[in-house]
């Protein structure tokens, strides 16, 4: 909260409020692992700050939706998702684990499905609101080429934040940038809002992406077969 009441006195455009890092013991973890603590959480922000308020989700969760639902209803302008990933690494020569926290966050190419089925999940979720309650969508991780951007945008992401790839490539942005241009040209589209979300199902077909709907889906296969 002293963060963010500091930083509402600047020019600052947004405030990202991160209730998901893996890199603390509990603390900040903690704040995004259930809809109640999130809403407490990003409430008592809202309340001292008047910056577009962005909020950053854990993939640690067992089920973001409900969690994206409570910060919007808390006051959050905007969610983005995923951050980190609780792992592990051992040093081989000590035998013991090479973080002082044991766990720590990994990120990288292969949180890439993982986010991505987050970022789906959660925009399905969130244009169950009426219109006027919806936020945007930030996609975050393992996003390192223009590909993996239009991939996010299509699932109904916003924009997409990069972070492990500018350590191997300094330029990344510019050339997801530009590819992201190129492809667009090639395929038609004249703004990034024609191709947002156009892969999510229930835009195509009647299929569920909820547990209830998928058993209810396989229950009537069965009975037909």
């Amino acid at each position: 909260m002293e963060g963010a009441k500091l930083l509402d006195k600047t020019d600052c455009d947004m405030i990202e409020l991160n209730i998901s890092c893996p890199n603390i013991k509990a603390a900040g973890l903690a704040w995004g692992m259930s809809a109640d603590t999130a809403y407490y959480c990003v409430s008592a922000v809202r309340a001292v700050t008047k910056k577009p308020l962005m909020v950053k989700l854990s993939p640690n969760a067992a089920d973001n939706r409900p969690i994206a639902v409570a910060c919007i209803k808390a006051g959050a302008d905007a969610i983005s998702l995923i951050n980190m990933i609780h792992g592990v690494a051992i040093d081989i020569d000590k035998g013991k684990p090479f973080f002082n926290n044991v766990h720590a966050g990994y990120s990288g190419p292969g949180l890439k499905p993982l986010a991505l089925r987050i970022v789906y999940d959660v925009v399905q979720e969130i244009n169950k609101l009426p219109p006027e309650q919806r936020v945007p969508v930030v996609g975050i991780g393992g996003i390192c080429t223009w590909q993996d951007a239009v991939e996010f945008i299509m699932a109904g992401a916003s924009a997409v934040e990069i972070g492990q790839a500018k350590f191997t490539n300094p330029n990344v942005a510019i050339d997801i940038q530009n590819g992201l241009r190129a492809f667009m040209k090639s395929h038609g589209y004249h703004s990034l809002s024609e191709m947002r979300g156009i892969a999510q199902v229930a835009r195509h077909n009647s299929a569920r992406t909820d547990e209830k709907g998928r058993f209810a889906d396989l229950h009537a296969m069965m009975k037909k077969s």
